[in-house]
């Protein structure tokens, strides 16, 4: 037997003695991955239906040529950010979306604030990002003052571990792995001097320990005590795209001895996107380190190459700047530079001297 309510547009099913209730759902609930990718494929068709075209390497940008100039939709869920040279044209899509979606909540300008970022856009090409407002709530949630003096976002002993070292309470393993999750946001978006010191973190949510709370409290520090301080990034010239990489290895620098990657990419003005990982396997040697090195950021900076290309932009030059000597042979000559020691090097590290050739 089946009963069906039409004013709540519930069925109830009687099965066997037992009650179940369905419900038919009419709007999306938020949070869930159903959900979210029902309203991206009902938003992104919206737009390429007005005549946008999705970027490949970045589905969530979308951009149509308007008047001979482009317009760029960038969106995160509902959050969006439009960008024309004519004020109109950008007043004319948010009427034909206002129209679909209801009432938007406008800001225009060169000032933002868009997902907990206060944004700026300056003229000679540069884009500042402050997040005072989420370094305060970190420094909250931690419950401790963090009133330290320090020099540096991390100890020289960063990635020390003691074995022996007193485990945290579960109350404060469960705020250590908060405020490290927030400092992982925060630190993407506008404090990337952070970045080596997080990535490490991020390993100790599970096992976190006083030593471990000690770190964390000197990142905090370190961050009060520069909480002014501004991020910038951006292009010099939109004419003449220069791409300019920085790769690193610090050679067996963690306990079980694996080394560690560091990379920053460049437009001109300020690093752009940063890297700072545990590298996933044992190395030999330094040079081995800054081979796996390069092979771990590389994607990074194709991805990027390959993104302008997409919104638009001419990419003229695209360097990756590196210090050892023997591993840059490797990477240009393959296996021809592979002296006895280091012939057992996977393939797979070697597509660096295909994209280099090319």
């Amino acid at each position: 037997m089946c009963d069906v309510n039409p004013e709540y547009k519930e069925t109830i099913v009687y099965e066997k003695g037992k009650k179940t209730l369905y419900l038919l759902v009419l709007r999306s609930i938020y949070g869930c991955i159903e959900a979210a990718l029902l309203w991206y494929e009902y938003y992104s068709k919206t737009l390429q239906e007005m005549g946008f075209k999705i970027n490949p390497y970045d589905r969530c940008i979308a951009n149509k040529m308007i008047n001979g100039k482009q317009c760029t939709i960038v969106w995160y869920v509902d959050d969006n950010k439009i960008s024309h040279m004519d004020q109109k044209v950008i007043d004319d899509i948010i009427c034909v979306l206002e129209k679909k979606f209801g009432k938007f909540t406008i800001t225009k300008g060169k000032k933002h604030t868009f997902l907990g970022m206060n944004m700026e856009f300056h003229d000679d090409g540069r884009v500042s990002v402050e997040m005072k407002n989420q370094i305060m709530e970190a420094l909250d949630m931690i419950g401790e003052d963090v009133d330290l003096r320090v020099t540096s976002p991390a100890p020289k002993h960063l990635f020390e571990v003691d074995d022996n070292c007193e485990k945290l309470s579960e109350r404060k393993s469960e705020i250590f792995h908060s405020v490290t999750a927030k400092l992982l946001y925060i630190m993407k978006r506008s404090r990337p001097d952070i970045e080596t010191a997080i990535s490490f973190l991020c390993k100790r949510v599970s096992k976190s320990d006083t030593q471990d709370w000690k770190k964390l409290k000197r990142v905090l520090a370190w961050l009060k005590g520069t909480i002014n301080d501004i991020r910038y990034f951006g292009m010099k010239n939109t004419s003449e795209v220069n791409i300019k990489c920085w790769v690193d290895a610090a050679y067996a620098v963690h306990p079980d001895m694996k080394s560690h990657t560091g990379g920053s990419l460049s437009l001109g003005h300020g690093t752009l996107s940063n890297k700072s990982s545990t590298q996933k396997l044992n190395t030999k040697s330094s040079t081995e380190a800054e081979l796996v090195g390069l092979s771990e950021y590389l994607p990074y900076d194709i991805w990027m190459k390959n993104f302008l290309e997409s919104q638009g932009y001419e990419v003229k030059e695209n360097i990756i700047y590196q210090d050892n000597q023997s591993s840059m042979k490797m990477e240009k000559n393959g296996r021809n530079s592979c002296t006895g020691n280091s012939r057992h090097v996977s393939i797979r590290y070697f597509f660096v001297k295909d994209r280099v050739e090319k």
